[in-house]
């Protein structure tokens, strides 16, 4: 191995361990300073319990609107073209810059009770403001875009010449759709589905603006609670050591199902050949 091989690879290895710390270190911390007494506290907090069962509710809701809305945009975007195509492919990938706090004031503006839509809402009695259709609603603007760009990314990447093979053998384009294209594309969808269930589980800043005491109403006919980002935000000032032990529980439930995923994928229930991640 020459010289600059070598010294390339330990750079490369610096670097990807400087970066793999900057992910790790900072849970190191956390965990460290909520130590077992803040993390205890928040498992035997009937409140904290009840925003995390909350707040998957909301989440599972938010990732199955997203996958019945994003992955069909996804797949028009990756297989057809059509005048303003690139106006609508800007405008998917917004949510992922706009900050937190605008989204939720956007979003407060447009359900305001005296807008058209708002007045909409409230008169088919779809509750927004304090209410779980507010948090999902949350979650689907800030997370869908995860899902339709991973989508199109994986449509994209379907052979054409095994779709035109299943077509020669008799497939209809449906067929050929839910038996090739779709689950060539499974990987990615599941991607931006667990992006998008990330990404709207961490969310805190719309939820401050649009839905922070969540009241029952369907499907949530629990007590009055909060999601779990906000509970913690708002505990961080009477007790940190809580908050922190509460954030730790709410990473190794992260935790959990991301290697729930991986764990399926190494036993072979995976849905595609080759796994959902290679």
């Amino acid at each position: 191995m020459s010289r600059s091989t070598l010294a390339g690879r330990v750079l490369a290895a610096v670097l990807s361990a400087s970066l793999v710390g900057l992910f790790v270190l900072p849970l190191v911390a956390l965990f460290f300073y909520a130590g077992w007494g803040g993390i205890s506290f928040a498992l035997g907090s009937g409140g904290f319990r009840t925003s995390i069962e909350f707040t998957l509710l909301a989440s599972g809701l938010a990732v199955a609107i997203g996958l019945l809305t994003g992955v069909p945009l996804g797949y028009v975007l990756a297989r057809y073209r059509f005048w303003g195509k690139g106006l609508v492919e800007s405008i998917v990938t917004i949510p992922v810059v706009v900050p937190h706090l605008v989204v939720g004031i956007a979003l407060l503006l447009l359900f305001a009770p005296t807008s058209p839509l708002g007045a909409f809402t409230a008169s088919l009695g779809i509750p927004i403001f304090d209410a779980i259709w507010g948090v999902v609603l949350v979650m689907v603007y800030v997370g869908a875009s995860y899902v339709v760009l991973t989508s199109e990314l994986a449509f994209r990447a379907v052979d054409d010449e095994v779709l035109e093979a299943a077509r020669s053998l008799g497939a209809g384009p449906g067929e050929a759709f839910a038996t090739v294209t779709l689950p060539a594309a499974a990987r990615g969808i599941l991607t931006g589905a667990l992006l998008m269930w990330a990404r709207g589980v961490s969310e805190v800043g719309g939820f401050l603006i649009l839905a922070v005491a969540i009241n029952p109403s369907i499907p949530w006919n629990g007590p009055v609670t909060q999601p779990a980002s906000v509970w913690i935000y708002g505990y961080w000032g009477i007790d940190p050591a809580a908050a922190a032990g509460a954030s730790a529980v709410l990473v190794l439930v992260a935790l959990a199902i991301f290697l729930g995923v991986r764990i399926l994928d190494r036993s072979g229930l995976s849905w595609i050949r080759g796994g959902w991640f290679s």
